[in-house]
């Protein structure tokens, strides 16, 4: 694997990480029984866990992330992208789910958004996680108290992640006006935790108390504002 592809791998051991994780998969509730497709699957940490209780499709483009994926469940890995959503017929899925994907592929939000609305099954459940730049700026400043990068992001929009390249923020709202699907709940993900420094996270409790400390503030509009992270979910309309 490349080599920012392997550190991000490698957080999967790590306090925050599982943190992280624990968070959403709270947030979605307990899934059984459900049809789900994970588009943008990775190491295949979502489509792993849902699997166990649901009948999990996962498409993933990245043939080392499918390679080193987790597979103690059974699941359906596909190595494809937008075209691979085409396989399916309309209304297949109950769940989709779409985790910091979008950033990374500008040119196909819109093409993407379509085939969802076209799987979700009526009464259905979009997820989507998707970078919040406030949140970002507030990590770049006291976090890593890097204050030039900060400010060229505030300005230029520019941030790079290591594993994957460019983030580019979208407004969601305005992708979908013309589908039928809305927005039904946003809600923040690592509020705090992207600004503590990591020696803290390694303290015994800490995981415990921050989940139920970031859990109470994570539909609190304030908050939800200067998040990492946001996790919105969308419905039919």
């Amino acid at each position: 694997m490349e080599q920012g592809l392997q550190k991000y791998y490698d957080q999967w051991d790590t306090p925050w990480l599982k943190l992280y994780y624990r968070m959403v998969w709270a947030q979605l509730g307990d899934l059984r029984g459900r049809k789900i497709l994970d588009f943008g699957s990775g190491f295949g940490w979502n489509a792993n866990h849902f699997a166990k209780y649901n009948d999990v499709f996962a498409i993933e483009p990245n043939t080392d992330m499918i390679k080193h994926r987790q597979v103690s469940n059974i699941y359906n890995q596909i190595n494809g992208n937008l075209k691979s959503l085409k396989l399916f017929e309309d209304k297949s899925f109950d769940i989709i789910l779409c985790h910091n994907v979008f950033e990374y592929c500008p040119e196909e939000r819109l093409d993407i958004l379509q085939e969802f609305d076209r799987l979700l099954k009526n009464e259905g459940l979009i997820s989507i996680v998707k970078h919040n730049h406030a949140g970002a700026i507030m990590q770049k400043v006291v976090f890593e108290n890097n204050l030039e990068q900060a400010l060229d992001m505030l300005i230029n929009n520019n941030k790079i992640n290591e594993a994957f390249g460019k983030i580019n923020y979208y407004n969601l709202p305005e992708l979908i006006k013309d589908l039928s699907i809305e927005i039904t709940k946003t809600l923040g993900l690592r509020t705090f935790w992207a600004l503590q420094p990591n020696e803290y996270k390694v303290e015994k409790r800490w995981a415990d108390k921050m989940f139920v400390l970031e859990w109470n503030v994570s539909d609190k509009e304030d908050f939800k504002s200067i998040s990492f992270f946001n996790h919105i979910l969308l419905e039919k309309l």
